[in-house]
């Protein structure tokens, strides 16, 4: 779920644009692999219902293995006025549609599906750079204001919580809204995936002071030790020279460094460990992210085969 300007392409055809109204979308199987101008964001194949493994999610999905016992208690999104982000509110397609986010909160209401996502992208970031906590009351939404705030109300129920919006999707199922688990949890639909809710953007007061910055409000605690980090590792990039005869898959060219990075890290997340590694490789002015290498172009179309359920669009082979 990363931003700045997202152009996702598939093949070599141009998606067509929608309207700036909010669109339902659709999975488009059998896609070529996207080409993306992401410079600070990225796609994430969103959750699916009816999953036989106690719940709703993608698989591999789920809730994290340390999930805190007071999730009752986590508050609610405190509206506030913030800054649109630079890059993550302007134009963009993804997956065969192409959305227009709005400028203003408070214009907004929808009914429709809601998933969730959880562990599998919990620590990654979110389309406006920040790192999505699946334990934080946050949001994706193809259109709203980011970051902005919307009330959401289970309509079975009428339990209806706040969450700020911080990411883009979901783009799969016909989903308006992609919750964090917490919320999701909060409205009662983690255990079926998916629910009906209403969405209403907020207005925030003209008056509330501007954010300085785009990041949550932070509760101040009495100092601890700080954790130690470890150093984000560097994606080694191959340039494209003499030929090799190594055969890849291709599951995204990017014109900024930085979406195909996200976007690689994403696919590790949704594929796992599957005997090949994911590479990054420049040539004619793209950075494309690879799957491989394989035997031959027969081994590479088998498995491209088998991804195509798994990713939503099908991978093409690609020789070094």
């Amino acid at each position: 779920m990363n931003t700045k300007l997202v152009w996702l392409l598939s093949g070599t055809v141009l998606l067509s644009a929608c309207t700036s109204a909010p669109q339902k979308q659709q999975t488009r199987q059998g896609a070529a692999a996207p080409i993306v101008d992401l410079r600070s964001g990225g796609y994430v194949p969103q959750t699916t219902s009816g999953s036989s493994a106690g719940g709703g999610y993608l698989a591999g999905d789920g809730p994290g293995a340390d999930v805190p016992a007071n999730l009752d208690a986590i508050p609610d999104a405190v509206p506030k006025a913030e800054p649109l982000h630079k890059y993550a509110n302007r134009q963009y397609s993804a997956l065969g549609k192409t959305y227009t986010p709005l400028q203003e909160t408070g214009n907004y209401k929808e009914r429709g599906v809601a998933s969730w996502y959880g562990k599998k992208f919990h620590g990654q970031n979110t389309s406006i750079g920040e790192v999505y906590d699946m334990y934080a009351m946050t949001a994706a939404h193809p259109t709203l204001p980011i970051p902005s705030y919307a009330r959401v109300t289970n309509v079975a129920t009428g339990k209806s919580v706040i969450v700020r919006v911080n990411d883009r999707g979901p783009f799969l199922h016909e989903r308006i809204m992609d919750l964090s688990y917490v919320a999701a949890y909060k409205l009662g639909y983690i255990n079926n995936g998916s629910a009906e809710v209403e969405v209403e953007s907020i207005a925030v007061d003209a008056n509330t002071p501007v954010a300085a910055a785009v990041e949550p409000a932070v509760k101040i605690e009495p100092a601890v030790a700080a954790p130690v980090v470890p150093a984000t590792p560097v994606i080694p990039v191959e340039t494209a020279g003499a030929p090799t005869g190594k055969v890849y898959l291709q599951l995204g060219a990017f014109k900024a460094k930085q979406g195909a990075e996200s976007f690689l890290g994403k696919m590790g997340a949704v594929m796992g460990d599957g005997g090949k590694k994911l590479a990054l490789y420049e040539k004619d002015g793209l950075t494309r992210v690879h799957l491989g290498p394989f035997a031959n172009a027969g081994e590479a179309r088998v498995a491209a085969a088998k991804l195509q359920s798994k990713l939503g669009f099908k991978p093409f082979v690609s020789l070094h």
